[in-house]
């Protein structure tokens, strides 16, 4: 029985962008189609093989460290950001404020798939989720340029709404409309103690 089991949700990519550079500004840019490579999508400041350890790993590493880039893409649901844009009180969440790579359409619960999923689209371009992306505070400034006194909410309305990281397992072009298929690990939940 293969390790990874194809299953029945799909997601719809109703927008995609990019952030060329991340120092000058988070904010991503619109695109109609992305071209996914092992070193992450084209144009990317978070693309790589590798990247600087940061925050999120330093139980593991020292700051700056070069580890294997399992962010390349930031990963949204709509339904997830509907839910952040009532919170914040705003009447849309634009991704372009959290700095996203894709938002989808269609997956229940989307921020706590299965670390190691895979989402296919039809053509066989893949990625592989990494884990939960946990909010931070860098979208504030961002979202307050544009919806005053929304973006010191954010990160309290992005918990366990803010999507995933992932990176890319097979290459290929990535478009706007693409219907991309979730498959899942086939392994028992962890239980250390039973």
């Amino acid at each position: 029985m293969p390790a990874l089991k194809k299953t029945s949700f799909t997601g719809k990519i109703i927008w995609l962008g990019h952030v060329p550079d991340r120092k000058a500004a988070l904010r991503s840019q619109p695109l109609t189609k992305i071209e996914a490579r092992f070193d992450g999508p084209v144009g990317e400041d978070h693309g790589g093989l590798t990247r600087a350890s940061c925050a999120r790993v330093t139980s593991q590493y020292p700051l700056g460290t070069p580890i294997k880039n399992t962010r390349q893409f930031s990963i949204v649901s709509q339904e997830e950001l509907a839910q952040i844009a009532q919170a914040i009180g705003v009447d849309d969440f634009d991704p372009e404020w959290c700095g996203a790579s894709m938002v989808l359409e269609g997956i229940a619960d989307f921020s706590h798939i299965p670390p190691s999923s895979r989402l296919q689209s039809q053509d066989g371009t893949t990625l592989t989720v990494d884990m939960e992306n946990r909010p931070c505070t860098l979208p504030g400034p961002v979202i307050e340029k544009d919806a005053p006194g929304a973006g010191r909410k954010f990160k309290a309305a992005a918990k366990g709404r803010r999507g995933v990281t992932a990176w890319v397992e097979r290459e290929g072009t990535l478009r706007v409309g693409d219907v991309l298929t979730l498959h899942i690990p086939d392994q028992p939940h962890w239980a250390p103690d039973g």
